[in-house]
């Protein structure tokens, strides 16, 4: 069956009633749920100045897009349990507020890698953001370059690192997806070298496949003709990935890496001259092998419970990966971060910073680069705020004495 024969009969179930409210009403509900409560009373936000959270640019970016592509953003793996879980991982952990702390300037800074950061907030690597807003990337970097933030390009991105690193104004950090083919990744890691990236994230949660279950249901109900973009080839998609160009990956290659091993880690420290830091860590066994693989850094994720059906929130994956590394390389943690609060807890727990997806995708799908503006002005005006109520007005200041766990 064609691509375009299946979309056919798949539209064909999602037009009876019945099959298109249960479609409706468990996508919805996972999505929505997971990416926050909706409040009865918030309509659509028409500007990035009207927005309280980033929240009422979620359901502006879901009122704008094609469902394909909202599917596409949304979607976690089988029935989304690990996508709920990371939500559900912040509501188990409170806030311990210590008083009579001079609170009167409040500092964000800190050094990772080598570099000075003015917030913890990061923007993570995320693909295809053409699929969001015509600018994609551009209007991404351009937002991260008016407020000081660190971007970390994915490498299936559709804006090439050169272009997206003149529109940072400096080099982005360069996330790898590795495919079965060495000379791939290494003319992908000297193209990066090139273009200034000081570090390298290999991803490595997403070699084996996931059931995005999210996204065919969304898919199902979009009557728009895609054939345009999507067509049978196998990786058709290569056409708009610039990373891929003069690589010689073509469809006889495995973009998946199955046979990968823990000496990856150490051929890429070989390969290259950017650190390395492995994405995709939840267990403390594997944190303790990146160390002795040479890593320089590990992220803690679950790829945004797009990659596993483990039901385990990454806050929840956190403490064991930070007994293990036990400050000898830094920790950085992502999904389900949608408040200054979670940034916090996440802080609290021992990671050094955290990373944004979705959240700066919704802002892109709603306005543009105001809108992801926008999202980076809220989570960093949240985090001052909180800071100062729990009187830590560094990052030094926030330790595990700010937090405690809910027993229920």
């Amino acid at each position: 069956m064609t691509s375009e024969s299946r979309r056919q009969f798949l539209q064909l179930i999602a037009s009876s009633p019945l099959v298109a409210a249960l479609a409706s009403s468990r996508a919805g509900a996972a999505a929505d749920w997971s990416d926050g409560m909706i409040d009865e009373l918030a309509g659509l936000v028409t500007t990035p100045a009207d927005a309280l959270n980033v929240f009422d640019l979620h359901r502006v970016a879901k009122a704008n897009l094609p469902p394909a592509h909202y599917g596409y953003m949304a979607t976690g793996t089988d029935g989304n349990d690990t996508l709920l879980a990371n939500r559900e991982a912040f509501q188990r952990v409170f806030l311990k507020a210590q008083r009579l702390v001079d609170i009167s300037t409040i500092d964000t800074k800190l050094e990772l890698l080598g570099e000075q950061l003015n917030s913890p907030i990061m923007l993570a690597p995320t693909g295809s953001q053409r699929a969001f807003h015509v600018e994609g990337e551009l209007a991404v970097a351009r937002a991260a370059r008016s407020r000081g933030h660190t971007q970390v390009l994915s490498n299936v991105a559709t804006t090439s690192i050169e272009d997206v690193n003149e529109a940072l104004g400096a080099p982005v950090w360069f996330q790898l997806y590795p495919t079965a083919n060495w000379s791939v990744a290494e003319k992908m890691l000297r193209r990066a070298e090139k273009a200034g990236a000081p570090v390298v994230m290999l991803t490595v949660d997403l070699n084996a496949e996931s059931n995005r279950e999210l996204m065919e249901r969304y898919a199902a109900v979009d009557a728009r003709d895609c054939s345009e973009c999507h067509s049978d080839a196998k990786y058709y998609w290569l056409e708009r990935k610039p990373m891929y160009y003069d690589t010689g990956f073509t469809d006889n290659d495995q973009f998946d890496t199955p046979a990968m091993t823990w000496e990856y880690v150490e051929r890429l420290k070989d390969a290259t001259s950017m650190k390395v830091v492995v994405k995709g860590i939840v267990h403390s066994d594997d944190a303790l092998r990146c160390i002795e693989h040479g890593a320089d850094g590990v992220v803690v994720s679950n790829h945004g419970g797009r990659a596993e059906a483990s039901g385990q929130g990454t806050l929840d994956s956190l403490p064991g990966v930070v007994a293990a590394i036990d400050g000898r390389i830094p920790i950085i943690v992502d999904s389900g971060f949608r408040r200054g609060t979670d940034v916090f807890k996440a802080l609290a727990m021992g990671a050094d910073a955290i990373m944004i997806g979705r959240a700066y995708l919704w802002g892109l799908a709603a306005f543009g680069q105001p809108g992801v503006e926008k999202v980076l002005d809220l989570l960093n005006a949240e985090l001052s705020m909180v800071m100062g109520q729990m009187g830590t007005p560094s990052l030094g200041d926030i330790g595990a004495n700010s937090i405690g766990r809910h027993r229920y």
